[in-house]
């Protein structure tokens, strides 16, 4: 291990290095209130180095190439250390309701974060699968932290069914290996290139492609995509509010970062493309009917995000789709589409968390929609932030949210999937129902909450307001985003 190799790996250890900081200053101090403001502050030290290596070698790779950082890895990161951002700091009132385990739940964020870091970097299949494991187990101890019995069954299911993921995507990862005879992504399609050139059909090999299909549905349990969703409204519910919004923002964002480098880096597109394209299209147009349909019956407002996050992974898939249907790949739409729109997801999502956490913590812990009922005259400054949301998610303009769908179904449009962006259309239009729904109790007038003003605490607010702008600027000047989503797909094209 060299020095430059650790600086490749700096922004992944400063991470755990600030979760072992968190966890020590625990021990030492009484007041629990200092962790998240250290843990936020710390948060400058792994953007610091991921600011620094977006300066360096555009290509650096390291650990015998097991590990690049490039454009693409560095979008992620910088993203996934937003979502960390915004979610310490909505925890910092809702995390008093944990006491003397406060310590260990801030230090599991950020040590779930460093995988996710690692994550979008890795380029060697089982570097791939530790850096998932390293997301996962922190990820369901925090789904369990809520310490009463819904939320014990959300961490147990989350651990069960992502031990399940995990051993499928192993599988794959497995016959992968065995049939190219190597876990390095570059390499791999090097020896499916060169199967090609011999004019033997990819798609005759059951092996090759019995191992794409299972590192697809290990995939597609990590972003919650039908028909590997079933754990997703369970543990949203029972799930602590900020580790819900955690769930639905970085650890989508990690998976299809991974998947895209998988699918561009490693399987040729141009030898499955049509059926490559029909399954992700497939998947994509009944995650999205599956999760708009159900989502309408919900009462439990994270219940009904948690739905909305399967639609949600449904509409980004269109963009995965659009991927393989032209030749070589070589169509930025799709792809940086997928970049964008998760960019424009995690601000909306995060700004609806922190409004979600906040009036929970003002009645009680209740999170049924219902409990929003005249929330135009406890709070109008939240209401304007929930109604943003709630339209982003939509896809109405001016929100970013919108900017994201033209994108995304304008890239299908371009390759010659204008069914799967109509069904992305209709669906778009169902889910204004349940969306709305949200916004028309909040300027309903509710009795009990007429004269009860709601003052979120500062940490809260300020993540709100934070997730609230940049849903409304990036909405009208898209430009910055879209490209640095471009810059950082050109850097994975081969």
């Amino acid at each position: 291990m060299t020095l430059h190799e650790l600086y490749l790996l700096s922004p992944e250890i400063s991470m755990a290095l600030l979760a072992g900081v968190v966890i020590i200053l625990d021990l030492i101090f009484k007041n629990k209130k200092l962790l998240p403001i250290v843990g936020f502050i710390g948060l400058l030290v792994p953007l610091f180095f991921s600011i620094s290596l977006t300066n360096a070698d555009p290509n650096n790779t390291g650990f015998y190439s097991a590990l690049i950082v490039d454009k693409f890895s560095l979008f992620f990161k910088y993203l996934i250390i937003f979502a960390v951002a915004i979610v310490l700091l909505i925890s910092i009132e809702f995390g008093k309701k944990f006491g003397k385990i406060q310590g260990e739940y801030y230090s599991l964020v950020l040590l779930s974060a460093s995988g996710m870091l690692l994550l979008v970097s890795a380029t060697e299949l089982i570097t791939i699968y530790i850096a998932l494991e390293l997301t996962a187990l922190p990820t369901a101890a925090l789904a369990a932290f809520g310490r009463n019995g819904r939320s014990s069954e959300s961490g147990l299911k989350f651990l069960l069914l992502s031990a399940i993921s995990s051993a499928i995507l192993l599988y794959g990862m497995v016959l992968t290996y065995g049939f190219t005879g190597t876990t390095y992504l570059p390499e791999i399609v090097i020896r499916i290139q060169e199967m090609i050139g011999t004019s033997e059909n990819i798609l005759d090999s059951g092996a090759l492609l019995f191992g794409i299909i299972l590192i697809t549905a290990g995939f597609g349990f990590k972003i919650s995509a039908v028909p590997f969703q079933m754990w997703a409204p369970d543990v949203y519910e029972g799930a602590p509010t900020p580790i819900t919004g955690f769930l639905s923002v970085a650890s989508k964002a990690a998976g299809f970062a991974i998947i895209l480098r998988i699918f561009y880096s490693a399987f040729d597109i141009t030898a499955i493309t049509v059926d490559w394209s029909s399954l992700v299209a497939i998947l994509s147009a009944i995650s999205m009917s599956v999760g708009n349909l159900v989502a309408i019956r919900q009462q439990n407002i994270k219940r009904m995000l948690a739905y909305s996050t399967i639609a949600q992974a449904g509409y980004i898939m269109v963009g995965l789709a659009a991927l393989s249907t032209l030749p070589g790949g070589q169509d930025h739409a799709g792809p940086a589409g997928i970049l964008f729109y998760l960019a424009g997801y995690a601000m909306t999502n995060l700004a609806a968390f922190a409004v979600i956490t906040a009036v929970a913590n003002n009645n009680g812990g209740d999170e049924s929609i219902s409990s929003f009922g005249g929330l135009l005259k406890r709070s109008p400054t939240l209401t304007a932030i929930m109604t943003l949301s709630m339209i982003s998610l939509i896809g109405i303009p001016p929100t970013v949210g919108f900017m994201a769908k033209i994108y995304i179904f304008g890239s299908a449009m371009d390759t010659g999937l204008e069914w799967l962006a109509i069904i992305g259309v209709i669906n778009s239009v169902i889910s204004a129902y349940y969306y709305l729904r949200v916004v028309k109790v909040m300027f309903s007038e509710s009795d009990s909450a007429l004269n009860t003003k709601l003052t979120p605490e500062f940490g809260t607010y300020t993540a709100a307001i934070v997730g609230f702008i940049g849903t409304f600027i990036f909405g009208i000047y898209p430009t910055p985003i879209i490209d640095l989503a471009q810059t950082a797909i050109k850097s994975i094209m081969l």
